[in-house]
């Protein structure tokens, strides 16, 4: 699997913060992206509401199971796009048209996986495929107050920056759902705190 990520990030126990170049992608996503950034310079500390289908798709995940598709990307696959847990929810910035294609992959491979011998070897929960027409929360690009369950984990950074594909996100997902069977009963210390410093991803 091919990816401009080369580097493994490292983990620091600090959000990260939007770059001005980041929060200009994200304002691009809207009809009126002057406005948007006009409002972050007034309130950097307010979330906004963008659409999807344009600049982006996202991809909501419950925030456990999101938090292990972010692993797998990184530690086993090309790394992610702009990541953010907003009210417990993870949602994972995707190339735009992977809120359409994404279902479909998903109802395939769980068919396909019932059919093979053994079976799945793990449930994928529900993913909320936002697209074309469909608009979403995200956090503040100078991030939130503590414990407002609303930060970025993998913050833009350029006005261009890389987005997984479907096929990528039903591969984490996939690897989630096998990982989750083997996950013991006793969940790893500070989990809440692992955030994705990318600053040496290129």
């Amino acid at each position: 699997m091919s990816s401009p990520r080369n580097a493994t990030p490292h983990v620091t126990p600090h959000a990260s913060d939007v770059t001005s170049d980041g929060a200009a992608w994200l304002a691009s996503a809207g009809a009126y992206p002057r406005s948007t950034m006009a409002l972050w310079e007034e309130r950097p500390e307010a979330p906004v509401v963008l659409p999807c289908g344009s600049a982006f798709d996202i991809v909501s995940a419950p925030a456990i199971f999101g938090r292990r598709m972010l692993d797998r990307m990184w530690e086993e696959g090309p790394g992610s796009g702009p990541v953010a847990e907003f009210r417990g929810r993870m949602l994972l910035f995707t190339a735009p048209g992977t809120a359409q294609r994404l279902p479909s992959l998903l109802e395939w491979e769980e068919w396909s996986a019932r059919g093979r011998k053994g079976g799945r070897t793990g449930e994928v929960p529900p993913l909320l495929c936002h697209g074309a027409g469909d608009a979403v929360t995200v956090p503040a690009p100078a991030g939130a107050p503590p414990r407002s369950g609303s930060r970025w984990l993998v913050a833009p950074d350029t006005r261009q920056p890389w987005l997984p594909g479907p096929e990528i996100l039903l591969w984490a997902a996939v690897r989630a759902a096998r990982a989750a069977v083997r996950i013991s009963i006793f969940p790893p210390a500070d989990q809440g705190a692992k955030v994705y410093d990318v600053s040496r991803r290129r």
